[in-house]
């Protein structure tokens, strides 16, 4: 049984007092100069570049199969050290490397934006048949969109990288997303966070009135891009 590397174990009694006073920025900084959760930051940069690296073959085995991209681009990152902390207390959990990895599903993300909805789902389908991969969880949240209005489709994968001494399989979400999805995510979120709004409910009101309007326009240029290629038009 490995041992848990709590936080009393990082810094040791003395400081550990001092930690738990600590505002979250600083304990941002002190985490982020410990060195197990620098190495535990580092395998999931890791397993992004692995990810990536299977996305990016795929969109240029279509690409030379059907002579267009399926992905339009790809973004990632890995959460701060501030973030994660706040998520740990947030959630109730005792602060630790492993608490992290095992708790937190998001550490590492990966957002693919692709130009059709055909092309999210086989491009999730390729991924996920990769015999090296785990697939934890998924969430499709473009046939059941979220009350709000949010499309996309979530998949927590599990993925091996190889390190000096060991083989280990670490946790990375993969969202997918049509440009539009995307268009509509990223100014919800920035009105989401905006401080004293006069009508939040007519806002969020307005809000699931563009997502609907988007599903619409993805549907329809879809229906377009399969016309094309019949040769209808």
């Amino acid at each position: 049984m490995k041992e848990k590397t709590e936080v009393i174990d990082i810094f040791g009694e003395q400081e550990i007092e001092m930690f738990q006073h600590m505002s979250k920025e600083r304990k941002a900084r002190m985490l982020g100069k410990v060195q197990p959760f620098m190495t535990l930051l580092m395998q999931y940069r890791c397993a992004i570049r692995e990810i990536e690296t299977k996305l990016n073959v795929l969109n240029e085995e279509f690409s030379l199969a059907h002579e267009r991209n399926p992905i339009e681009s790809i973004k990632s990152r890995v959460k701060e050290p501030a973030s994660i902390i706040e998520k740990m207390e947030r959630k109730g959990y005792e602060l630790s490397v492993e608490n992290i990895e095992d708790k937190l599903h998001d550490v590492a993300g990966i957002r693919v934006i692709c130009s059709f909805v055909e092309d999210i789902y086989y491009l999730a389908d390729m991924l996920t048949a990769q015999d090296d991969l785990v697939v934890l969880q998924v969430k499709d949240y473009i046939k059941n969109p979220k009350p709000n209005g949010y499309r996309s489709l979530h998949l927590i994968i599990q993925i091996p990288i190889f390190l000096s001494n060991q083989k280990k399989y670490m946790q990375v979400e993969v969202q997918f997303r049509t440009i539009a999805m995307d268009f509509w995510a990223s100014l919800d979120h920035k009105m989401k966070y905006k401080k004293d709004l006069k009508n939040p409910e007519k806002i969020a009101v307005e809000l699931k009135k563009c997502a609907d309007i988007i599903s619409a326009v993805d549907i329809r240029m879809q229906e377009i891009r399969n016309m094309i290629e019949e040769g209808v038009i």
